[in-house]
């Protein structure tokens, strides 16, 4: 065994820089006796450190595989010449917690997850971080995280779940949500309802179409964040594996070249994102999520920069909600990587932007697969879905910090129509069920944004109950709360300033005129300042919902929507 009271048997490298805080020396035997009891040995405290942030749960299909792939990113590390050590976050499940008061703890749980591994990758002073993330709100967590630590770092996306089959039919999560409301219209019996409720998760994995997780593991592998071809790959594959095990291995030699997140998460590496997830008709969420993660280092990304660079991507993937596919089906002709590199021959991408394989988009995108020939899941450049981005930030006296609306398969881009009032989901909910809602309303759900839910909440329910009824296209709502991945329609989510800290939205009436219009970035209500402000004289903010616990300290601390609803 070494003298341990001559350091100088620990390297005196750049690979473990910052673990050799806490085993090297006389005075840290104490240390190195809590890690040998954990396995680690004197060949270990000369190698790189390295946490593998597992966000394993029972709680839901998106992360009830990651232990497994944990170990896999725990074996490529050990190949690679470092030491693993695996710990543990939160994850809940926007799926099963969604049109509930349960939903409230969504977004509050992504602040915590980046919390948590910042907390314990700085107390065990790793050298390097591979995070793991499946559902919605763990996967932007876990790179805010990395962000902030700015320590060779990646993210390994837990994979996409396969769909489900019902009478020959693809389903998945969103097709249970619409069939609720085709129940309640008496479009489909309680039998059939039923049998898509036990078919639309056959397994592990995240919702498969476009919805919120695949398309933050899409802009993260743009990010330049996961290994290129990892962001499609299914869940429960051999495939997801060896990204593991590469992944295990890559940060060993990020931490030689000491590569961090600072150098790969540029301005030009969020356009890339912001570029793919126009392109695939991504998630509401990407707004906010993008731009939270981007403040962890300063980077001046705004809600204007999605117009900006959505103006000039057409909308090319032909995937749900708005469409037909599946992320499994976009990856069986190409993936993610097929769809990069058809838009950097386009000129839509920075391919000199760093990446984690330490060579550039460019270079990484030299060895990836053309789209499959014959293929009708991604649409050529010459005849896109649409000819711009299909998320859309929209401004006016109803939104004057900005809205998301998402017009992905829509066949119009506006509506126009009276203002129907609801300070809750769950009022509105009831009022859809009880067919209250007429052809043409716009439906404003408000008291459900960032400090006012608190908790921003999803309107998944919601909306599927509409489509479901078939007021997806004759109906529309806005809302400062969010929308799932899985929501389409003519919704505008994210209203910020949001109605608890007295944005317009608060002081909308029943039959107000309300124009919505994605052409022209327009959110509007046909009052005049004037009317605006004599309203906002005589309202009075509600009393805050939570006065204890994680959402009464939400609440004091998270900021607006515009700005990533971020707590810090």
């Amino acid at each position: 065994m070494a003298d341990i009271h001559d350091s100088s048997h620990v390297a005196d490298t750049a690979l473990n820089r910052r673990s050799k805080m806490i085993t090297e020396g006389v005075v840290r035997a104490p240390n190195r006796s809590m890690l040998r009891a954990v396995g680690l040995t004197d060949e270990d405290f000369n190698k790189p450190l390295i946490g593998v942030a597992s966000t394993w749960s029972e709680i839901t299909p998106c992360n009830s595989h990651i232990n497994r792939l944990a170990e896999k990113v725990k074996e490529g590390v050990r190949v690679g010449g470092g030491a693993p050590q695996i710990f543990g976050t939160i994850t809940v499940s926007d799926g099963i917690s969604m049109g509930t008061e349960a939903m409230k703890f969504s977004l509050p749980s992504r602040e915590v997850i980046a919390d948590s591994i910042e907390l314990v990758a700085n107390a065990q002073r790793f050298d390097g971080v591979i995070a793991i993330g499946g559902c919605d709100k763990n996967m932007p967590g876990c790179l805010m995280a990395l962000a902030r630590l700015n320590i060779p770092s990646i993210f390994v996306y837990g994979g996409t779940i396969l769909p489900g089959t019902c009478r020959g039919h693809d389903v998945d999560i969103v097709s249970v949500f619409e069939a609720v409301g085709q129940y309640s219209a008496g479009k489909i019996s309680l039998a059939e309802l039923k049998e898509i409720e036990e078919s639309a998760i056959p397994g592990a994995g995240s919702c498969g179409g476009m919805y919120t997780a695949n398309t933050m593991a899409s802009s993260f592998e743009a990010l330049g964040m996961s290994l290129p071809g990892s962001s499609s790959a299914p869940a429960v594959t051999a495939r997801k594996a060896l990204d593991c095990y590469e992944a295990g291995q890559m940060v060993i030699q990020l931490i030689e070249r000491q590569i961090t997140p600072s150098m790969i998460l540029t301005k030009e590496a969020f356009e890339n994102a912001i570029t793919l997830v126009m392109a695939l008709g991504g998630s509401t969420n990407a707004v906010l999520h993008l731009i939270a993660i981007a403040r962890q280092l300063d980077i001046p990304l705004t809600i204007d920069d999605f117009n900006r660079v959505g103006s000039k991507v057409p909308h090319l993937a032909d995937l749900k909600p708005g469409g037909r596919y599946v992320i499994a089906d976009l990856d069986r002709i190409g993936g993610v990587q097929a769809v990069l590199k058809m838009l950097l021959k386009e000129g839509l991408l920075h391919g000199d932007a760093l990446t984690v394989t330490g060579k550039t988009m460019a270079e990484n995108l030299a060895l990836a697969p053309d789209l499959a020939e014959g293929q009708r899941i991604v649409a050529p450049m010459t005849q896109p879905l649409h000819p711009s981005g299909p998320l859309v930030v929209l401004k006016g006296n109803l939104a004057p910090e900005g809205g998301v609306c998402k017009i992905a398969g829509l066949k119009s881009t506006s509506h126009r129509g009276p203002a129907k009032i609801f300070n809750s989901e769950e009022a509105t909910f009831d009022a859809i069920m009880n067919h209250e809602i007429n052809h043409g309303d716009v439906v404003v759900i408000r008291y459900e944004g960032p400090k006012g839910g608190p908790g921003m909440r999803e309107m998944l329910a919601v909306t599927s109950a509409l489509v479901g009824q078939g007021y997806g296209e004759t109906v529309g709502l806005i809302t400062d709360g969010r929308f799932s991945g899985g929501t389409h329609g003519m919704v505008v989510g994210h209203i910020a300033p949001e109605a608890q800290v007295g944005g317009p939205i608060a002081i909308v009436q029943e039959g107000d005129m309300i124009t919505i219009d994605a052409d022209r970035q327009i959110l509007s209500v046909d009052l005049s300042d004037e009317e605006i402000a004599q309203r906002l004289k005589h309202w009075e903010a509600p009393a805050p919902r939570y006065t204890r616990g994680v959402l009464a300290k939400y609440t004091k601390l998270v900021q607006s929507a515009s700005v990533g609803a971020v707590t810090d």
